[in-house]
């Protein structure tokens, strides 16, 4: 139940090992959060926008496998540098010199023009005690951002470097962020190898990547169902040897009320896309992480047509779409100048309130694992105790983690987590 991330993992991962499955997909569509529709749904030729720019990094194993598995890996273009941007359009950029990894940002992090070289030995330092603390086991009772103001980091380092990074990573304010995910973004997102801290950008809208599954490519024993809601699930009943319930935290009292699943300290973190179009380019950068602003990121789809993104976006909620696109264009002309001289042609604002839960202080323990208190209902969710902070590679490996539970359950063990 569920045809998001998690949900097509779990089918994908059970139908290469033979099993029957049948997912069931409330909305029309697949993928869940990452959809896509036409700009203008009575023309079938429309241009299809994202509901939010969804970002991979090269760490993210598990959901390129599922990339894989569904044949749309060609699909998914990495860049090996970060272009940071200050008010006034100066750049930064990111990427990986000739030393070795962990060492490999350390050159480029020292010409960050923004900070000054205090500021810039202050984040190095910091990263080292990442790797050093890594094992800690009180992480998750504190933020990260207390964890930072602990090791005297700068509000310009924090400005300029951390926040746009972690509330990008994990859709949360780093007061309010567990220091454990904060830790993991930087120990396994940007330090790990010389290459993990790459971005991947979907070059299709993101409804492309995931229609691939409505044939065979999750294996010739999986039927696909849309427009197919589950009201409750049962686990008495003989309909099928197992279940897994891979939908939001929100659904689960109502779809399984007998799991007794405590879920009262759940909150969501919303995420507001942009999206502008102008009468010209107002940028050649391929993407832009914003400095000090409310605007973190800028996509470039087109020439003309660009993505904005807000994490954490609760400040934007009561804010009509006119004057979140109108804060979006003035912020964005602060960057790039020609923003402001280019006749703004349309705009269009998604609000997604309910995109991912708070990974705040203590929330790890409250996560539930795959298996239940029942031996054939199982979890799938980037909510449930992925190992992994609220995101697309976690919600695949709760579904490759709900499809090992169940292999185990029918006595023949498989593995299929990327490590």
């Amino acid at each position: 139940m569920g045809g998001g991330l998690a949900g097509l993992a779990a089918a994908a991962a059970l139908g290469s090992d033979g099993f029957e499955v049948d997912l069931h997909e409330a909305r029309p569509y697949l993928g869940g959060r990452a959809a896509s529709w036409p700009l203008d749904p009575s023309d079938p030729a429309s241009e299809r926008i994202d509901n939010c720019q969804h970002v991979l990094l090269r760490c993210f194993t598990n959901l390129r496998d599922l990339y894989r598995r569904l044949g749309v890996e060609d699909k998914i273009r990495f860049y090996d540098r970060l272009y940071f941007v200050r008010p006034g359009g100066a750049v930064d950029v990111l990427k990986r010199g000739l030393l070795p990894a962990p060492l490999h940002l350390c050159g480029a992090l020292f010409r960050f023009g923004g900070l000054s070289a205090v500021e810039k030995w202050s984040v190095v330092r910091s990263l080292s005690a990442i790797r050093r603390q890594a094992g800690r086991s009180n992480l998750d009772d504190i933020s990260i951002g207390d964890w930072l103001t602990n090791q005297g980091m700068s509000l310009r380092a924090m400005e300029c470097f951390w926040r746009p990074i972690l509330v990008s990573a994990l859709n949360e304010e780093p007061e309010q962020a567990s220091a454990r995910w904060g830790f993991q973004v930087f120990a396994e997102g940007m330090l790990a190898d010389r290459t993990s801290y790459e971005i991947g950008v979907p070059a299709v809208p993101l409804s492309e990547l995931y229609s691939a599954a409505l044939g065979d490519k999750l294996g010739p024993k999986v039927r696909v169902h849309l427009r197919s809601a589950v009201d409750r699930i049962d686990p008495a009943d003989t309909a099928a040897d197992y279940f897994v319930a891979a939908v939001p935290f929100e659904r689960m009292n109502d779809l399984a009320p007998s799991l007794d699943l405590r879920l009262e300290r759940f909150e969501h973190s919303p995420i507001t896309g942009i999206h502008l179009w102008f009468d010209r380019a107002v940028t050649s950068l391929p993407h832009a992480i914003l400095m000090e602003r409310t605007i973190q990121w800028v996509f470039r789809k087109s020439p003309t047509h660009y993505q904005l993104v807000v994490s954490a976006s609760r400040s934007l909620l009561k804010s009509s779409g006119e004057e979140v696109a109108r804060m979006a264009r003035d912020q964005l002309a602060e960057f790039f100048p020609e923003a402001g001289r280019a006749r703004l042609l349309r705009s269009r604002v998604i609000k997604e309130v309910r995109a991912t839960f708070s990974p705040c202080p203590g929330m790890q323990r409250l996560r539930p694992g795959a298996a239940t208190k029942y031996p054939n209902v199982f979890l799938a969710g980037d909510w449930t105790d992925t190992g992994w902070p609220p995101t697309m590679e976690g919600a695949v490996r709760s579904g490759y983690k709900a499809a090992e539970e169940i292999t185990k359950a029918a006595g023949r063990p498989r593995a299929f987590r990327v490590p």
